[in-house]
Protein backbone atom coordinates (compact mmCIF):
# COMPACT_ATOMS: atom_id res chain seq x y z
CA UNK A 1 0.00 0.00 0.00
CA UNK A 2 1.22 3.71 -0.29
CA UNK A 3 1.99 5.52 2.26
CA UNK A 4 0.80 9.59 3.17
CA UNK A 5 0.33 11.35 0.44
CA UNK A 6 2.74 13.96 -0.17
CA UNK A 7 1.87 18.08 0.07
CA UNK A 8 2.49 17.81 -3.87
CA UNK A 9 0.28 14.91 -4.94
CA UNK A 10 -2.93 16.64 -2.25
CA UNK A 11 -1.83 19.87 -4.58
CA UNK A 12 -2.58 17.93 -7.41
CA UNK A 13 -5.50 16.22 -6.61
CA UNK A 14 -6.82 19.59 -5.38
CA UNK A 15 -6.34 21.19 -8.38
CA UNK A 16 -7.71 18.26 -10.48
CA UNK A 17 -10.69 18.22 -8.03
CA UNK A 18 -10.91 22.16 -8.27
CA UNK A 19 -12.13 22.08 -4.53
CA UNK A 20 -13.48 25.87 -4.39
CA UNK A 21 -15.86 24.99 -7.80
CA UNK A 22 -16.78 22.21 -5.85
CA UNK A 23 -18.06 24.18 -2.61
CA UNK A 24 -19.81 26.64 -5.25
CA UNK A 25 -22.04 24.14 -5.80
CA UNK A 26 -22.59 23.32 -2.61
CA UNK A 27 -25.01 26.30 -1.58
CA UNK A 28 -25.51 25.38 2.39
CA UNK A 29 -21.61 25.88 2.55
CA UNK A 30 -21.72 29.68 2.25
CA UNK A 31 -23.85 29.77 5.69
CA UNK A 32 -23.15 31.38 8.42
CA UNK A 33 -23.15 29.70 12.36
CA UNK A 34 -22.90 31.46 15.29
CA UNK A 35 -21.85 34.07 13.31
CA UNK A 36 -19.13 32.75 11.78
CA UNK A 37 -18.66 30.68 8.18
CA UNK A 38 -19.27 27.40 8.62
CA UNK A 39 -16.59 24.57 8.42
CA UNK A 40 -18.41 20.94 8.19
CA UNK A 41 -16.85 18.14 9.24
CA UNK A 42 -19.48 15.34 9.95
CA UNK A 43 -19.64 13.87 6.40
CA UNK A 44 -19.91 10.31 8.11
CA UNK A 45 -23.04 11.63 9.63
CA UNK A 46 -24.35 13.17 6.39
CA UNK A 47 -23.16 15.27 3.34
CA UNK A 48 -24.48 18.41 2.00
CA UNK A 49 -25.84 18.48 -1.07
CA UNK A 50 -24.86 19.81 -4.27
CA UNK A 51 -27.43 22.69 -6.33
CA UNK A 52 -27.86 19.81 -8.79
CA UNK A 53 -29.56 17.42 -6.61
CA UNK A 54 -31.42 19.71 -5.03
CA UNK A 55 -32.72 21.50 -8.40
CA UNK A 56 -33.61 17.74 -9.31
CA UNK A 57 -35.69 17.54 -6.30
CA UNK A 58 -37.83 20.53 -7.33
CA UNK A 59 -37.97 19.72 -10.33
CA UNK A 60 -39.48 16.14 -10.07
CA UNK A 61 -42.28 17.88 -7.36
CA UNK A 62 -42.68 20.66 -9.84
CA UNK A 63 -43.10 18.50 -13.44
CA UNK A 64 -43.57 15.02 -13.22
CA UNK A 65 -44.80 14.39 -9.85
CA UNK A 66 -46.86 10.98 -10.10
CA UNK A 67 -46.55 7.87 -9.16
CA UNK A 68 -44.68 5.40 -10.78
CA UNK A 69 -45.07 2.25 -12.91
CA UNK A 70 -48.50 2.06 -12.75
CA UNK A 71 -50.21 5.25 -14.71
CA UNK A 72 -50.21 5.73 -18.50
CA UNK A 73 -49.86 9.28 -18.67
CA UNK A 74 -47.81 11.81 -19.10
CA UNK A 75 -46.49 12.43 -15.60
CA UNK A 76 -46.10 8.71 -14.79
CA UNK A 77 -44.15 7.98 -17.81
CA UNK A 78 -41.66 10.45 -16.98
CA UNK A 79 -41.97 10.15 -13.55
CA UNK A 80 -41.40 6.31 -14.11
CA UNK A 81 -38.31 7.02 -16.95
CA UNK A 82 -36.45 9.32 -13.88
CA UNK A 83 -36.84 6.92 -11.50
CA UNK A 84 -35.40 3.93 -13.50
CA UNK A 85 -33.09 6.15 -14.91
CA UNK A 86 -31.71 6.44 -11.36
CA UNK A 87 -31.51 2.74 -10.82
CA UNK A 88 -29.60 2.59 -14.33
CA UNK A 89 -26.93 5.49 -13.03
CA UNK A 90 -26.64 3.60 -9.53
CA UNK A 91 -25.95 0.23 -11.38
CA UNK A 92 -23.21 1.51 -13.33
CA UNK A 93 -21.80 3.44 -10.52
CA UNK A 94 -21.24 0.10 -8.47
CA UNK A 95 -20.31 -2.02 -11.54
CA UNK A 96 -23.77 -4.22 -11.40
CA UNK A 97 -23.85 -5.98 -14.32
CA UNK A 98 -27.69 -5.40 -14.78
CA UNK A 99 -30.37 -2.94 -12.65
CA UNK A 100 -32.46 -6.24 -11.66
CA UNK A 101 -30.23 -6.35 -8.32
CA UNK A 102 -30.62 -3.47 -7.87
CA UNK A 103 -33.54 -2.57 -4.94
CA UNK A 104 -34.62 1.13 -3.82
CA UNK A 105 -34.83 0.98 -0.02
CA UNK A 106 -34.60 4.23 2.93
CA UNK A 107 -31.11 3.75 3.29
CA UNK A 108 -28.51 0.88 4.75
CA UNK A 109 -30.22 -0.09 7.71
CA UNK A 110 -33.17 -0.78 5.87
CA UNK A 111 -31.59 -2.89 3.02
CA UNK A 112 -29.21 -4.79 6.35
CA UNK A 113 -32.24 -5.31 7.55
CA UNK A 114 -33.92 -6.62 4.44
CA UNK A 115 -31.43 -9.31 4.00
CA UNK A 116 -32.08 -10.32 7.95
CA UNK A 117 -35.77 -11.05 7.15
CA UNK A 118 -36.08 -12.18 3.70
CA UNK A 119 -32.75 -14.09 3.67
CA UNK A 120 -31.95 -14.38 7.07
CA UNK A 121 -35.51 -16.17 7.91
CA UNK A 122 -35.40 -18.27 5.15
CA UNK A 123 -31.47 -19.72 5.32
CA UNK A 124 -30.71 -19.74 9.20
CA UNK A 125 -31.16 -22.18 11.77
CA UNK A 126 -30.40 -23.27 15.29
CA UNK A 127 -26.42 -24.28 15.29
CA UNK A 128 -25.90 -22.05 12.35
CA UNK A 129 -22.95 -19.20 12.91
CA UNK A 130 -23.13 -15.62 11.75
CA UNK A 131 -20.00 -13.71 11.82
CA UNK A 132 -19.76 -10.34 12.52
CA UNK A 133 -16.38 -7.71 13.63
CA UNK A 134 -16.31 -5.65 17.05
CA UNK A 135 -16.02 -2.44 15.08
CA UNK A 136 -19.86 -2.93 13.54
CA UNK A 137 -22.18 -0.03 13.67
CA UNK A 138 -25.62 -1.12 15.37
CA UNK A 139 -26.98 -1.24 11.67
CA UNK A 140 -24.71 -4.15 10.74
CA UNK A 141 -24.89 -5.73 14.50
CA UNK A 142 -28.24 -5.47 16.18
CA UNK A 143 -30.44 -7.32 13.41
CA UNK A 144 -28.17 -10.55 13.27
CA UNK A 145 -28.52 -10.38 17.31
CA UNK A 146 -32.04 -10.39 16.70
CA UNK A 147 -31.45 -13.08 13.89
CA UNK A 148 -29.53 -15.55 16.41
CA UNK A 149 -31.89 -14.71 19.18
CA UNK A 150 -35.05 -15.75 16.56
CA UNK A 151 -33.36 -18.65 14.98
CA UNK A 152 -31.15 -19.70 17.67
CA UNK A 153 -28.07 -19.10 15.74
CA UNK A 154 -24.41 -18.28 17.24
CA UNK A 155 -23.23 -14.81 16.87
CA UNK A 156 -19.43 -14.75 16.65
CA UNK A 157 -17.22 -11.25 16.67
CA UNK A 158 -14.12 -11.28 14.94
CA UNK A 159 -11.55 -9.00 16.99
CA UNK A 160 -9.45 -5.70 16.17
CA UNK A 161 -5.72 -5.31 16.91
CA UNK A 162 -4.59 -2.17 18.59
CA UNK A 163 -4.42 -0.58 15.46
CA UNK A 164 -7.92 -0.83 14.09
CA UNK A 165 -6.81 -3.38 12.35
CA UNK A 166 -9.01 -7.17 11.12
CA UNK A 167 -6.30 -10.12 11.50
CA UNK A 168 -6.91 -12.18 8.75
CA UNK A 169 -5.99 -14.85 9.96
CA UNK A 170 -7.43 -14.75 13.57
CA UNK A 171 -11.10 -13.92 11.08
CA UNK A 172 -10.18 -17.17 8.94
CA UNK A 173 -10.45 -19.72 12.42
CA UNK A 174 -13.98 -17.97 13.17
CA UNK A 175 -15.36 -19.69 9.83
CA UNK A 176 -16.63 -23.42 9.52
CA UNK A 177 -19.27 -25.12 7.66
CA UNK A 178 -21.68 -23.84 10.44
CA UNK A 179 -20.94 -20.14 8.95
CA UNK A 180 -24.10 -19.49 6.77
CA UNK A 181 -23.41 -15.58 6.83
CA UNK A 182 -20.50 -12.91 6.92
CA UNK A 183 -21.19 -9.54 7.48
CA UNK A 184 -18.96 -6.82 7.69
CA UNK A 185 -18.23 -2.88 6.95
CA UNK A 186 -16.28 -2.31 4.20
CA UNK A 187 -14.82 1.11 6.24
CA UNK A 188 -14.89 1.55 9.97
CA UNK A 189 -17.56 4.68 10.14
CA UNK A 190 -15.34 5.12 13.99
CA UNK A 191 -11.85 4.04 12.85
CA UNK A 192 -11.89 4.91 9.02
CA UNK A 193 -10.20 0.84 8.33
CA UNK A 194 -11.21 -0.48 5.19
CA UNK A 195 -11.33 -3.84 5.71
CA UNK A 196 -9.92 -6.17 2.93
CA UNK A 197 -13.27 -7.24 1.66
CA UNK A 198 -12.08 -9.62 -1.08
CA UNK A 199 -9.95 -11.50 1.39
CA UNK A 200 -13.58 -11.95 3.72
CA UNK A 201 -15.52 -13.06 0.74
CA UNK A 202 -12.84 -15.36 -0.52
CA UNK A 203 -13.35 -16.50 3.06
CA UNK A 204 -16.83 -16.71 3.14
CA UNK A 205 -17.09 -18.43 0.26
CA UNK A 206 -15.11 -21.02 0.94
CA UNK A 207 -17.01 -22.30 3.98
CA UNK A 208 -20.45 -21.93 1.69
CA UNK A 209 -21.28 -18.60 3.52
CA UNK A 210 -22.72 -15.29 2.22
CA UNK A 211 -21.15 -12.45 2.31
CA UNK A 212 -22.77 -9.02 3.07
CA UNK A 213 -20.45 -5.53 2.67
CA UNK A 214 -21.94 -2.25 4.51
CA UNK A 215 -20.82 0.22 2.34
CA UNK A 216 -22.07 3.30 4.06
CA UNK A 217 -19.09 4.59 4.70
CA UNK A 218 -17.49 3.29 0.94
CA UNK A 219 -19.24 3.51 -1.39
CA UNK A 220 -19.51 7.33 -0.80
CA UNK A 221 -15.32 7.25 -1.14
CA UNK A 222 -14.15 4.79 -2.92
CA UNK A 223 -14.66 3.35 -6.72
CA UNK A 224 -16.45 0.65 -5.98
CA UNK A 225 -16.98 -2.46 -8.10
CA UNK A 226 -19.20 -5.26 -6.64
CA UNK A 227 -17.82 -8.02 -9.37
CA UNK A 228 -14.61 -7.40 -7.82
CA UNK A 229 -15.14 -7.13 -4.52
CA UNK A 230 -16.77 -10.42 -4.54
CA UNK A 231 -19.73 -9.90 -2.19
CA UNK A 232 -23.23 -11.27 -2.34
CA UNK A 233 -24.92 -7.82 -1.02
CA UNK A 234 -23.97 -5.06 -0.82
CA UNK A 235 -25.96 -2.38 1.46
CA UNK A 236 -25.33 2.12 1.28
CA UNK A 237 -27.56 5.16 1.74
CA UNK A 238 -27.87 8.60 -0.58
CA UNK A 239 -27.74 10.86 2.01
CA UNK A 240 -23.93 10.02 3.02
CA UNK A 241 -23.02 10.62 -0.95
CA UNK A 242 -24.42 13.64 -1.45
CA UNK A 243 -27.98 12.60 -2.31
CA UNK A 244 -31.03 12.89 -0.57
CA UNK A 245 -31.72 11.18 2.78
CA UNK A 246 -34.26 8.34 3.29
CA UNK A 247 -33.13 6.75 -0.03
CA UNK A 248 -30.97 3.91 -0.24
CA UNK A 249 -29.79 0.91 -1.85
CA UNK A 250 -29.20 -3.32 -1.48
CA UNK A 251 -27.58 -4.95 -4.40
CA UNK A 252 -27.75 -8.68 -4.12
CA UNK A 253 -26.70 -11.41 -6.81
CA UNK A 254 -29.88 -12.11 -8.92
CA UNK A 255 -29.79 -15.85 -8.00
CA UNK A 256 -29.83 -15.48 -4.48
CA UNK A 257 -32.31 -12.54 -4.56
CA UNK A 258 -34.72 -14.69 -6.76
CA UNK A 259 -34.79 -17.14 -4.03
CA UNK A 260 -35.70 -15.07 -1.17
CA UNK A 261 -39.20 -14.41 -0.69
CA UNK A 262 -40.56 -10.64 -0.02
CA UNK A 263 -39.65 -7.82 2.47
CA UNK A 264 -42.96 -6.29 2.59
CA UNK A 265 -46.19 -7.18 1.11
CA UNK A 266 -48.45 -5.10 -0.83
CA UNK A 267 -48.71 -3.49 -4.44
CA UNK A 268 -46.16 -3.04 -6.73
CA UNK A 269 -44.61 -6.34 -5.67
CA UNK A 270 -47.31 -8.39 -7.11
CA UNK A 271 -47.41 -10.20 -10.43
CA UNK A 272 -51.01 -11.82 -9.74
CA UNK A 273 -53.23 -11.70 -7.12
CA UNK A 274 -56.04 -14.22 -6.53
CA UNK A 275 -58.01 -15.16 -3.51
CA UNK A 276 -56.27 -18.43 -3.13
CA UNK A 277 -52.43 -16.87 -3.50
CA UNK A 278 -50.28 -14.31 -5.42
CA UNK A 279 -47.37 -14.55 -7.26
CA UNK A 280 -44.35 -12.08 -7.26
CA UNK A 281 -43.30 -9.66 -9.30
CA UNK A 282 -40.04 -9.66 -11.26
CA UNK A 283 -36.85 -8.51 -9.74
CA UNK A 284 -36.24 -6.16 -8.28
CA UNK A 285 -39.72 -4.84 -7.94
CA UNK A 286 -40.34 -8.41 -5.70
CA UNK A 287 -39.02 -6.21 -2.86
CA UNK A 288 -40.05 -2.59 -3.63
CA UNK A 289 -43.96 -2.82 -1.72
CA UNK A 290 -45.74 0.21 -2.00
CA UNK A 291 -45.46 3.82 -3.16
CA UNK A 292 -41.39 4.24 -3.14
CA UNK A 293 -39.46 7.33 -2.45
CA UNK A 294 -39.66 8.73 -6.19
CA UNK A 295 -37.81 12.07 -5.54
CA UNK A 296 -35.24 10.20 -3.20
CA UNK A 297 -34.52 7.82 -6.15
CA UNK A 298 -34.52 10.34 -8.61
CA UNK A 299 -32.09 13.03 -6.42
CA UNK A 300 -30.06 9.79 -5.84
CA UNK A 301 -29.33 9.40 -9.57
CA UNK A 302 -28.60 13.57 -9.92
CA UNK A 303 -26.19 12.49 -7.12
CA UNK A 304 -24.66 9.74 -8.94
CA UNK A 305 -24.25 11.85 -11.84
CA UNK A 306 -22.29 14.71 -9.59
CA UNK A 307 -19.81 12.35 -7.94
CA UNK A 308 -19.30 10.39 -11.52
CA UNK A 309 -18.69 14.31 -13.15
CA UNK A 310 -16.48 14.45 -10.32
CA UNK A 311 -14.50 11.64 -10.42
CA UNK A 312 -14.26 8.69 -7.20
CA UNK A 313 -10.73 7.89 -8.14
CA UNK A 314 -9.66 11.92 -7.80
CA UNK A 315 -12.44 12.08 -4.49
CA UNK A 316 -10.34 9.90 -3.32
CA UNK A 317 -6.75 11.27 -3.51
CA UNK A 318 -8.66 14.21 -1.96
CA UNK A 319 -9.01 12.95 0.95
CA UNK A 320 -6.06 10.82 1.41
CA UNK A 321 -4.30 14.38 1.17
CA UNK A 322 -6.69 15.82 3.60
CA UNK A 323 -6.25 13.14 6.11
CA UNK A 324 -2.35 12.76 5.73
CA UNK A 325 -2.69 16.82 7.19
CA UNK A 326 -5.57 15.77 9.45
CA UNK A 327 -3.75 12.66 11.07
CA UNK A 328 -0.77 14.77 11.90
CA UNK A 329 -2.22 18.18 12.73
CA UNK A 330 -4.71 16.93 15.56
CA UNK A 331 -2.30 14.56 16.99
CA UNK A 332 0.02 17.71 17.28
CA UNK A 333 -2.49 19.09 19.32
CA UNK A 334 -1.58 16.30 21.68
CA UNK A 335 -5.21 14.69 20.72
CA UNK A 336 -5.04 10.53 21.07
CA UNK A 337 -6.30 9.42 17.41
CA UNK A 338 -8.00 5.57 17.55
CA UNK A 339 -7.46 3.87 13.77
CA UNK A 340 -5.03 2.65 11.37
CA UNK A 341 -1.83 5.20 11.33
CA UNK A 342 -1.26 5.22 7.54
CA UNK A 343 -3.76 7.02 5.43
CA UNK A 344 -4.10 4.61 2.55
CA UNK A 345 -5.71 2.12 5.09
CA UNK A 346 -8.42 4.31 6.16
CA UNK A 347 -11.07 6.04 4.66
CA UNK A 348 -11.76 9.99 5.37
CA UNK A 349 -13.15 9.66 9.25
CA UNK A 350 -10.82 10.73 12.40
CA UNK A 351 -12.02 9.59 15.62
CA UNK A 352 -10.27 11.16 18.50
CA UNK A 353 -10.00 12.08 22.32
CA UNK A 354 -8.52 15.28 23.34
CA UNK A 355 -7.29 15.44 26.82
CA UNK A 356 -9.50 14.69 29.32
CA UNK A 357 -12.34 16.76 27.64
CA UNK A 358 -15.71 15.13 27.01
CA UNK A 359 -16.12 14.88 23.16
CA UNK A 360 -19.41 16.15 23.78
CA UNK A 361 -17.44 19.60 25.17
CA UNK A 362 -15.13 19.30 22.30
CA UNK A 363 -18.01 19.46 19.95
CA UNK A 364 -20.00 21.76 22.03
CA UNK A 365 -17.12 24.38 21.91
CA UNK A 366 -16.51 24.00 18.06
CA UNK A 367 -19.64 24.86 17.25
CA UNK A 368 -19.35 27.88 19.10
CA UNK A 369 -16.71 28.52 16.19
CA UNK A 370 -18.86 27.50 13.29
CA UNK A 371 -17.23 24.10 13.18
CA UNK A 372 -19.76 20.80 12.58
CA UNK A 373 -18.16 17.29 13.91
CA UNK A 374 -19.86 14.57 15.40
CA UNK A 375 -19.25 13.42 19.41
CA UNK A 376 -20.47 9.93 21.06
CA UNK A 377 -20.66 6.16 20.64
CA UNK A 378 -21.22 6.58 16.92
CA UNK A 379 -23.85 3.88 17.14
CA UNK A 380 -20.35 1.60 17.90
CA UNK A 381 -20.89 0.84 21.47
CA UNK A 382 -19.27 -2.74 21.48
CA UNK A 383 -16.31 -0.81 19.58
CA UNK A 384 -16.43 1.61 21.87
CA UNK A 385 -15.91 -0.92 25.13
CA UNK A 386 -12.74 -2.40 23.02
CA UNK A 387 -11.48 1.11 23.03
CA UNK A 388 -11.55 1.89 26.18
CA UNK A 389 -13.50 4.83 26.20
CA UNK A 390 -17.20 6.00 26.15
CA UNK A 391 -17.43 8.12 23.42
CA UNK A 392 -14.93 10.02 20.87
CA UNK A 393 -15.23 13.10 18.70
CA UNK A 394 -15.04 12.38 15.11
CA UNK A 395 -14.14 14.64 12.02
CA UNK A 396 -14.58 13.69 8.60
CA UNK A 397 -14.02 14.84 5.51
CA UNK A 398 -15.56 14.77 1.60
CA UNK A 399 -14.68 15.98 -1.67
CA UNK A 400 -15.66 19.96 -0.60
CA UNK A 401 -12.95 19.75 2.59
CA UNK A 402 -9.97 21.91 2.57
CA UNK A 403 -6.79 22.12 4.88
CA UNK A 404 -7.76 25.42 6.27
CA UNK A 405 -10.67 23.92 7.88
CA UNK A 406 -8.80 21.19 9.29
CA UNK A 407 -6.31 23.77 10.86
CA UNK A 408 -9.20 25.74 12.28
CA UNK A 409 -10.32 22.46 13.73
CA UNK A 410 -6.75 22.05 15.58
CA UNK A 411 -7.13 25.80 16.47
CA UNK A 412 -10.27 25.55 18.12
CA UNK A 413 -8.74 23.01 20.57
CA UNK A 414 -6.96 24.59 22.81
CA UNK A 415 -10.19 26.89 23.24
CA UNK A 416 -11.79 23.83 24.85
CA UNK A 417 -8.74 22.67 27.03
CA UNK A 418 -9.24 26.32 28.70
CA UNK A 419 -12.41 26.21 29.41
CA UNK A 420 -13.01 22.07 30.61
CA UNK A 421 -9.75 20.80 31.37
CA UNK A 422 -9.66 19.34 34.93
Amino acid sequence: MQGPTSQRSLKAAATRLDVQAIRADFPILKALVHGKPLVYLDNAATTQKPSAVIETLVNYYQKMNANVHRGIHALAEAATAAYEGAREKVAAFIGAPTTRGVVFTRGATEAINLVRYAWGRANVRAGDEIVITIMEHHSNLVPWQQLAQETGATLRYAEIDDNGFLPLDKFERLLSERTKLVAVTHASNVLGTITPACAIADMAHAVGAKFLLDGAQSVPHLPINVAELGCDFLAFSGHKMVGPTGIGILWADEQILDSMPPFQAGGEMIRKVTIEGTDWNDLPYKFEAGTPNIAGAIGLGAAVDYLQKVGMPAIREHEVGLLDHALNAIRETGAVVYGPQRVADRSGVVAFNYGDIHPHDIAQVLDAEGIAIRAGHHCCMPLMKRLGVAATARASVYLYNTIEEIDALCAALPKAARLFSR
